[in-house]
């Protein structure tokens, strides 16, 4: 038994030290300001990456190709870079003025454009996490090109298979298949990459959209080309940060001008004097847990508040949600899209103006007409930039400061879960920043008992807050949840939000040193169960009623409501 555990615990260390290594070695090549992922330069990235083995990459460490990380990384970058030699990660440097046109990410938000056949610029607005995320990214599609690659290369003098022939062919004619060919290449695909009809065919639809309904076949073309490419004609890809981005990053500058936006905002409408509550949450949970019930009470006459919520959550239901958002800007909600390059959203409400009769919460009695700021989710180290430049006084004029009236920060998000599963929901006691000594322990205004009784399990405990949700293995895991840690789940911004509390009302003494905070997070995954990772889909409607418990929860305590 002992023997088994410290060969677990000898794994756990790997993944540590392959998880340091990728974190020094991005920084390394951040700093050089290039690198060829497959060359040299990107070995030691390629070899963390393969003794890490997450969980979201499946089957990199073996020799067929990984399906279900594959569309999950495809949906996290731009449409048409496996055809790009060069990828340029740039900051905000005004393409949004030019012809270009912003390819972005279906589940990544971030601007991405196409300057030619070979080059495709990322902008990076969104600090070193966004960084971390789309260079292992692209590391594991470019060690997969490779397993493509030595499958279909039958000799160093060039000659490749008949299944790649085949595929050639299909990929470049331009006219729409029909069934019977997508059939044929799908064959020809599944003998390159090493897996079942069934298999590719299960998979097949979920990287295809409208526009190109077999752009599975086309990724897989394109990324077994370049590696080609790379062998036979030396013209490895390139991956190179702009002068620009390395100058700006760390430097908050994003950050800045969105708190900056969100505080003229309070200013201009007289709010600025007021208690102050920062919520961390989607655009809709709060909007539509004050005001959905009642917006809706006729259409859905008799039926629970949830049952309203699950309906707006669908996809297609843009009427009813539109209703619900009007309703809110004629009662004191403020929207203010990001202009700042952030991608963060944000909603001020002005409780002032809400008439609680026309409410959810028709029993609330909050202190001092509170304000509330809700703002989209930040990604990694970001959030340390706009909380940390939101909780900094305003800068009225040249010799006048204005401190806000901070009373309370909630964070409401996804994690992954290390006991229990999806929807399951999780209340931290602590974050552990993953890589580093820091950890985060807190009072959170949230308790397990709050929120039990709604036939949904809660989990209470320390969480880690991990370098990239996408890095992260079993027995890294498995250690962090069976040590002495005793950690609940992963997410990916807590310790980064408490260290700019902690730093504003502790240190800085801009804020309340008695501020409140609150954090739940509902699961989206559980790594260590095999397919429960977040490469096995996303949750569909059933993150809906925990999303709405916390949120209500947060509010009910924003609204003295006993």
């Amino acid at each position: 038994m002992s023997e088994v555990k410290n060969i677990s615990r000898s794994r756990a260390q790997e993944s540590s030290a392959a998880i340091e290594r990728l974190y020094i070695t991005i920084r390394h090549l951040f700093n050089r300001g290039f690198y060829k992922p497959m060359g040299v330069s990107g070995e030691t990235l390629r070899e963390a990456l393969l003794d890490l083995r997450p969980e979201i990459y499946g089957s990199i460490a073996e020799e067929k190709v990984e399906l279900s990380g594959l569309l999950y990384v495809i949906e996290r970058l731009p449409v048409g870079i496996e055809e790009c030699r060069f990828i340029n990660l740039i900051s905000d440097e005004g393409y949004s003025k030019s012809h270009f046109k912003a390819i972005v990410p279906p589940k990544r938000k971030r601007n991405c454009y196409r300057i030619d056949d070979e080059q495709m610029n990322v902008e990076i607005t969104r600090g070193r996490s966004d960084i971390y995320d789309i260079l292992t990214h692209l590391t594991f599609i470019f060690i997969e090109s490779h397993k493509i690659k030595n499958r279909i290369l039958l000799d160093e003098s060039g000659e490749v298979s008949r299944d790649w022939q085949k595929l050639e062919q299909t990929v470049l004619q331009t006219k729409k298949l029909t069934q019977i060919e997508k059939e044929k290449a799908i064959s020809h695909t599944a003998n390159i990459l090493g897996r079942s009809f069934a298999e590719i065919l299960s998979i097949y639809d979920g990287f295809g959209n409208a526009e190109k309904p077999d752009r599975f076949l086309h990724v897989i073309y394109w990324l077994g080309k370049g590696a080609l490419e790379e062998v036979l004609e030396s013209s490895k890809r390139t991956i190179t940060f702009s002068p620009i981005l390395r100058e700006r990053l760390g430097h908050h500058i994003h950050g800045e001008i969105w708190a900056t936006n969100i505080k003229q905002t309070l200013k201009e409408n007289n709010l600025l004097d007021r208690p102050i509550h920062i919520i961390s949450a989607n655009m809709h949970s709060v909007m539509n847990s004050i005001f959905a019930p009642y917006v809706h009470r006729i259409k859905y006459k008799d039926k629970p508040d949830f049952h309203v919520y699950e309906e707006l959550s669908r996809p297609g239901a843009h009427d009813v949600r539109d209703k619900v958002e009007d309703f809110a800007k004629l009662h004191g909600m403020i929207s203010l899209p990001d202009t700042s390059g952030t991608n963060i959203d944000v909603q001020i409400f002005d409780t002032a103006k809400i008439d609680w009769k026309k409410s959810t919460f028709a029993k609330a009695k909050p202190n001092g007409e509170p304000v509330i700021i809700v703002m989209d989710y930040a990604f990694g180290e970001q959030a340390y930039e706009t909380i940390d430049e939101l909780l900094k006084p305003y800068q009225e004029s040249k010799n006048k400061k204005h401190f806000l009236n901070v009373e309370s920060v909630s964070i409401m998000g996804k994690a992954g879960i290390l006991e229990g599963g999806k929807g399951d929901i999780m209340i931290p006691s602590a974050h552990i920043n993953e890589g580093t000594g820091d950890n985060y322990p807190f009072e959170n205004e949230l308790t397990a008992e709050m929120l039990e009784g709604n036939d949904i399990p809660v989990f209470a405990g320390p969480m880690v807050t991990v370098l990239g949700t996408s890095l992260q293995n079993k027995d890294l895991l498995k250690f962090f949840h069976d040590s002495t840690w005793g950690v609940i789940g992963l997410e990916m911004e807590g310790a980064y939000y408490q260290k700019a509390i902690q730093s504003a009302s502790k240190i800085r003494k801009s804020i309340n040193p008695d501020v409140k905070v609150r954090y739940a997070y509902y699961a989206s995954d559980n790594p260590l169960e095999t397919g429960s990772t977040l490469a096995s889909g996303g949750l569909g409607t059933t993150g809906v009623k925990p999303t709405y418990l916390i949120t209500i929860k947060i509010l009910e305590q924003i609204f003295n409501i006993k």
